[in-house]
């Protein structure tokens, strides 16, 4: 199990493995690892560029520096919503992706932001091991992605004037819903929705096209939406808003690799997944603070609430992504039969 201190010391020990070019001319492979999100180091900053750093220097140290990698953050080397396509083409090796970011390309992948459908971390991470969490992991790949780390994440909602609690609260504002089904769920509430990366809300808030943003917790701080909000709707005690944001790596790349480096990569992806599953759940804490400090009005969702947006979802959201495919309609169906 990697603990800070073990993470901290392999870092140490194999420094080259985020900077190509520098000590790593003996390594075999090389890895490219692509996010949206803000970078920082190996022991602060947004968790996501955080387990992505992690990853490199882990696999490098249990390679013996057979394995190298570079991480790429704030989407630096490919634009956010290139990064699925390029993995499935063999063009970018590892990301860490919002999986319905993907569903204009593969529908199926909007199974990772159904509003209403998980409510809990537990639930979340149980997928895996269900029935629908290998139905999901051969559905993708077969379409060319291997997920490495199951990363849920809770969500909550920045907006710049009134508070987005309940579903009334969204009518007549420009909204963004984060997937296709929850832009349903809003359109049914009356707002009108936007379709953006999390890494473009601010200047969409900021410009007034956008009223609001549904995002996860640490997106809510790294992106620093408390600059150009009122109000945010916390999360932290209830959510009907869990995305699921893996590490994922292409099927093509990988197997290239010998089943040695294989095992290491799986090996460590998942044993990254408690820490991922901590930072998620941190941050959901940590998000109310930051805006109070910068003045802004903080609200919860209780349980009441919440099943006010998942009757929503489930007559509406549920019912079209379950129209989209034989696939869809079955992993909605597996995935309501994981216990909260």
């Amino acid at each position: 199990m990697l603990t800070r201190r073990h993470v901290i010391a392999s870092a140490l020990a194999a420094p080259a493995v985020l900077h190509l070019g520098t000590g790593t001319a003996h390594a075999a492979t090389t890895l490219k690892i692509s996010h949206q999100f803000p970078g920082g180091t190996i022991d602060k900053g947004d968790f996501r560029d955080r387990l992505c750093r992690i990853f490199a220097a882990e696999v490098a140290k249990r390679s013996g520096g057979e394995i190298a990698a570079e991480v790429y953050p704030n989407a630096s080397l490919i634009k956010t919503n290139a990064q699925f396509s390029a993995m499935r083409r063999g063009a970018l090796d590892i990301s860490l992706y919002p999986m319905p970011y993907a569903g204009g390309e593969l529908p199926e992948t909007n199974i990772g932001m159904m509003p209403g459908l998980v409510a809990t971390y537990d639930q979340g991470l149980r997928w895996k091991k269900a029935p629908v969490g290998k139905a999901l992991t051969d559905f993708l790949a077969d379409k060319g992605i291997i997920l490495l780390t199951w990363v849920w994440q809770a969500g909550g909602v920045a907006s710049r004037s009134r508070p987005i609690v309940a579903p009334d609260d969204a009518k007549g504002l420009k909204v963004r819903g984060g997937s296709r089904e929850m832009d349903v769920v809003l359109k049914t509430a009356g707002a009108s929705v936007l379709s953006m990366p999390s890494n473009e809300i601010y200047a969409a808030m900021q410009s007034g096209a956008c009223d609001a943003g549904i995002t996860s917790s640490t997106s809510l701080i790294s992106f620093r939406l408390a600059e150009v909000a009122k109000s945010l709707t916390s999360g932290a005690g209830a959510s009907y808003w869990f995305m699921l944001e893996p590490l994922m790596m292409s099927k093509a790349i990988f197997e290239k690799l010998p089943k040695k480096q294989q095992d290491i990569i799986l090996e460590v992806g998942g044993e990254l997944e408690a820490f991922g599953r901590k930072g998620a759940q941190d941050d959901d804490i940590e998000v109310a603070k930051v805006y109070e400090k910068a003045g802004a009005k903080v609200s919860t969702l209780d349980v009441a609430t919440v099943s006010k947006w998942r009757d929503i979802a489930r007559d509406t959201a549920w019912k079209d992504y379950s129209a989209k495919s034989a696939m869809s309609a079955n992993l909605l169906k597996l995935a309501s039969d994981v216990p909260a």
